[in-house]
């Protein structure tokens, strides 16, 4: 065989395998299409206790909005409470969130840094209080929710559901091209997705922020304090035989970095857990998906393995370039047929989530953001940038 017919056998079997993670995309879009958008509220009251816990170091800027935006919530105030955790803080973040009359911790530790370690410690300093709460819910302090989320966690709640994920969105998607595109990632990532897994009946998954759970659930299975403590608590909890629910109409909109020099920090921390999580977790979910006969294992596993989509982008690319090259009808032909379908499954999520026109408008800078992630990606996958947790620069800081 010949160099360029060698070439152009590997491209193929590269397409294919691409296609395998482009297809299960799109079977996950169908089924979206399908799914119920908004959560069937009742005529019940309210009965729901909730404790918001709120993991906050140095965020004097943002907090104060996110506290004033939960005094506005429709959802009577005697059954919420709020808990910020100050940690590590050298701001007037504790201070500003007295001022607001919510329940401030301080916590101070030079070693067990990050999140996941506040949040951990946060929990079990309530449990220590014997806090009478039926359920937590986990916001991120540089956030802001709709006026319904509580009423819409409430009614999941009394319908069964143990754990709970909001639609985590961008909060000013039309600010700067980088958090349109953003906001074009998340529309996929946290609305189209969880839609379509809520559909065929797996776990719509945790991203870090909106997150709700049962008491029940909080007590059975102690929050993790890894680098990305989400995905890792979803882990235990899918082995575990639970799901996570989706809440399509409960929204939590968040901050992101304005340019990509001030998002490197968010996107390596999140590149790097997902890539311990895929080598740590996917043998495991991937046994426990034959033992059982479980297709809800078997697509937490699936979402674990599917890389970032501008690296399938990238990919996609590459090969059309190459098929190009080479002259290889073939590779050509799956390399268009995977970028169509790649088209849909983004276009899609954008319409299901309703995104803003200048949403769409910043997907002419998306090459740019592509060739950007896909470096990153690089790095992260040789191993560079392993610093420990880092707190994402905030805009106008």
């Amino acid at each position: 065989m010949s160099m360029i017919g060698i070439i152009d056998l590997v491209l193929v079997v590269v397409e294919c395998g691409l296609a395998l993670l482009v297809g299960y995309l799109l079977f996950l879009t169908g089924a979206a299409l399908c799914a119920p958008h908004r959560t069937p509220l009742g005529t019940h009251a309210p009965i729901h206790r909730f404790a918001i816990l709120i993991p906050a170091h140095n965020e004097e800027q943002l907090l104060p909005g996110l506290l004033g935006n939960l005094q506005r919530l429709d959802y009577p105030q005697a059954l919420y409470a709020i808990h910020v955790v100050a940690d590590n803080c050298t701001d007037h973040t504790a201070e500003l969130a007295r001022q607001a009359q919510v329940t401030v911790h301080e916590r101070t530790d030079s070693t067990r840094i990050g999140k996941g370690y506040a949040l951990e410690w946060l929990i079990e300093r309530l449990w220590a209080q014997d806090q009478p709460f039926d359920a937590f819910l986990i916001l991120d302090a540089d956030s802001i929710v709709s006026e319904n989320f509580l009423a819409v966690m409430d009614a999941r709640l009394a319908g069964g559901a143990q754990a709970i994920q909001a639609y985590y969105a961008v909060r000013d998607p039309a600010g700067s091209w980088n958090a349109s595109l953003r906001a074009v990632a998340l529309a996929a990532l946290h609305y189209l997705r969880p839609l379509g897994r809520s559909v065929l009946g797996c776990s719509a998954g945790l991203k870090g922020n909106g997150m709700v759970f049962s008491a029940g659930m909080i007590k059975q299975y102690r929050w993790s304090a890894a680098l990305t403590e989400d995905i890792e608590y979803h882990m235990a909890l899918v082995l575990g035989g639970h799901r996570v629910a989706f809440a399509p109409d409960a929204i939590v909109w968040a901050e992101m970095p304005s340019s990509l020099a001030a998002s490197q920090t968010q996107q390596v921390r999140w590149e790097r857990g997902r890539q311990e999580m895929l080598r740590q977790y996917v043998p495991r979910l991937l046994r426990a998906a034959v033992a059982r006969r479980s297709f809800r294992l078997l697509d937490a596993a699936i979402e674990q393995i599917i890389p970032p989509f501008s690296l399938l982008a990238a990919l996609s690319l590459v090969c059309l370039a190459l098929g190009l090259i080479i002259q290889s009808r073939s590779a050509v032909g799956i390399a268009l047929g995977l970028l169509v379908a790649q088209a849909i499954y983004i276009f899609a999520g954008l319409l299901l989530a309703r995104a803003p026109r200048r949403v769409y408008q910043a997907l002419l800078y998306a090459p740019l953001f592509i060739a950007w992630k896909a470096w990153l990606y690089l790095r992260v996958s040789l191993g560079f940038d392993r610093k420990g947790w880092t707190r994402t620069a905030r805009n106008d800081t």
